[in-house]
């Protein structure tokens, strides 16, 4: 993943280093349960967790040659720890250090990922709240619809993103297992004892059964939660960039003294960070259909899965973590504008009130039909003509024989449509 949208605490995890580190804590957990089983000498695990040293320059010079990474890997520790080393990855496969490793970095970046969550739930709640009854238009299909507040918007992103953190515990659950169950996975050369007690070292649960591999499922779901997460971070992004349109101007990103929105028009203030989300969303989601595709592997293993995750292991876990973090600094810092949204919600002079004229006229003993078409023709009058439906309202002999004036007058009134907010909020927030 380029360092421009990267973050370095999850970068580290995906790093070489991390990577052989954890490998070897891998081999030194099975050799400590390989010594109490009498199955290798007694200090191999001692002496190599003194003497080795991750070296990555080197390992990769003698994978240049033997074209095999762990072997490599071995091959170096070996360079360092001394001839006892040799005892390490005794009846174990690849596929065990690979697995295991992982979906240790996968629980890794999946416990930062919950951090970024939780933060943007603290920020949404903060705002939500401050803006619980600040009154905007709600619009389906980009039309003008009835009232609601930016709140209660506010509050559906809120909503979402507690469903995104239960999604993330539970995929971080998916992939916490480990497998140290040799070629093909039957324990034919190393007995399942010592993958218990590298399991429990390493803070992770025994894959109950694996080929040679873990099952390729449980990775499936966990990037098929980044990809709703990643729904869910463009959802936010969508909205604000609409919200920001010159002609609409109810929100606008944070926009800094000595920040350019143009190299060309000095006016220009774009939203330049949520349309970047949008673009980093789409990123993330390509790694679904991949891991999708990785759970079909030949027998008890092929490696057709293993480039796909080098690729999508650090891209889509780095790529998610940064954009929560810059949706949480969005949110957080964005430049709220409720006079806007008074203005636009009174930019159809009424008409966001005709339901409520047409419930008023089905209540009098008309058909829901013929209330519909009353009130529709005053609409399509209100819009030919740019008039005030209130005013075409008042003027209509059907409406006024049905409703009394007063009533009328009191249907055009934003605060009825605010009447079940706290009902909502407690829903959302006081769970």
């Amino acid at each position: 993943m380029i360092s421009r949208y990267s973050r370095q605490a999850i970068s580290d995890i995906w790093s070489e280093e991390n990577k052989y580190k954890i490998w070897l804590q891998i081999e030194i957990a099975a050799a400590e349960a390989m010594e109490r089983l009498g199955q290798i000498p007694k200090g191999v695990a001692t002496i190599v967790k003194k003497k080795a040293r991750i070296n990555v320059s080197r390992i990769h010079k003698i994978e240049s040659q033997v074209k095999h990474d762990v072997i490599a890997f071995l091959t170096s520790i070996t360079e360092k720890a001394g001839i006892k080393a040799r005892y390490l990855h005794q009846g174990m496969t690849s596929s065990d250090v690979l697995d295991t490793c992982f979906n240790i970095q996968l629980v890794q970046s999946g416990k930062i990922i919950l951090q970024d969550i939780n933060q943007i739930l603290k920020v949404l709640k903060k705002q939500a709240i401050k803006y619980k009854l600040t009154p905007c238009i709600g619009r389906s299909h980009g039309i003008h619809a009835e009232p609601t507040t930016f709140g209660l918007k506010l509050a559906s992103f809120y909503e979402e993103f507690k469903r995104n953190q239960i999604r993330i515990i539970s995929a971080i659950n998916e992939v916490s297992t480990c497998a140290i169950s040799g070629a093909v996975g039957t324990f034919a050369n190393i007995g399942p004892n010592v993958e218990k007690h590298v399991a429990k070292k390493l803070g992770l649960r025994v894959e109950p059964i694996s080929t040679q591999v873990i099952p390729r499922d449980r990775h499936a779901f966990y990037f098929s939660i980044l990809g709703i997460i990643a729904g869910s971070i463009e959802r936010v992004a969508i909205e604000i960039r609409n919200l920001q349109r010159t002609e609409v101007y109810e929100l606008q990103e944070y926009f800094s003294k000595n920040q350019k929105g143009s190299s060309a028009m000095p006016h220009k203030k774009n939203p330049i960070l949520s349309e970047n989300l949008t673009g980093l969303a789409r990123m993330v989601r390509s790694a679904v259909v991949p891991a999708l595709e990785n759970i079909a592997l030949w027998h008890e293993r092929d490696i057709s899965h293993s480039s796909v995750e080098r690729n999508i292991g650090p891209d889509a876990n780095i790529t998610i973590d940064f954009a929560l973090a810059r949706l949480a600094n969005i949110l957080e810092n964005m430049f709220v504008n409720p006079e806007k949204m008074l203005e636009n919600l009174n930019l159809t002079k009424g008409l966001i009130f005709s339901q409520e004229i047409m419930l008023e006229l089905t209540k009098s003993g008309l058909t829901r039909e013929q209330s519909y078409k009353i009130v529709q023709d005053c609409t399509k009058k209100c819009l030919s003509k740019n008039l005030n439906l209130l005013s075409v309202i008042l003027k209509n002999k059907k409406i006024m024989a049905k409703i009394s004036k007063k009533k009328i007058k009191s249907i055009f009134n934003y605060k009825s449509h605010f009447k079940n907010v706290n009902t909502i909020f407690n829903r959302v927030f006081k769970k």
